[in-house]
């Protein structure tokens, strides 16, 4: 993975403890996190992190998001009001591998209360790890922006 990678990162309640154990994974290998937050267990609206964690990733400010919530409906869908985001819910590995492989996804949206920790960790790192292919993928990828 690359170093010097910028991620914003954002969650719900739901998922706190993913977003802080995948924050803390990250940084341990130098890659610049920006937390859009939540950092509490009260209950908070999802869409209030789940925009800026996007709007980061529209502007450039961020090379990728990793957004979560309880199912990762609700960020997943949230973030793809967005122009030029491509948030792709992932709750397996070869799932974000073949986001990022065949959509080009620039999000990535994790079920918190559907997958572990140690899960979130992997499927972040696959996604993160894994480039797009381009080739009969790409005519795909330029049709999903109006």
């Amino acid at each position: 993975m690359q170093s010097d990678l910028t991620i914003a990162i954002g969650c719900d309640h739901a998922g706190v403890e993913h977003k802080n154990a995948i924050k803390t994974h990250l940084e341990s290998m130098g890659v610049k996190m920006l937390d859009k937050g939540t950092n509490t267990l009260d209950s908070v609206d999802y869409p209030d992190y789940a925009h800026p964690v996007a709007l980061a990733v529209e502007s450039k400010e961020a090379n990728f998001g990793i957004l979560i919530c309880g199912s990762a409906n609700g960020v997943c869908i949230t973030a793809n009001k967005h122009a030029g985001i491509r948030a792709a819910l992932c709750w397996r590995k070869d799932v974000a591998e073949l986001a990022r492989q065949h959509n080009d996804a620039n999000v990535i949206c994790l079920p918190a209360r559907f997958i572990s920790i140690e899960e979130a960790i992997s499927f972040t790192d696959a996604f993160l790890n894994t480039p797009f292919e381009g080739g009969r993928h790409q005519k795909r990828v330029e049709k999903i922006d109006l």
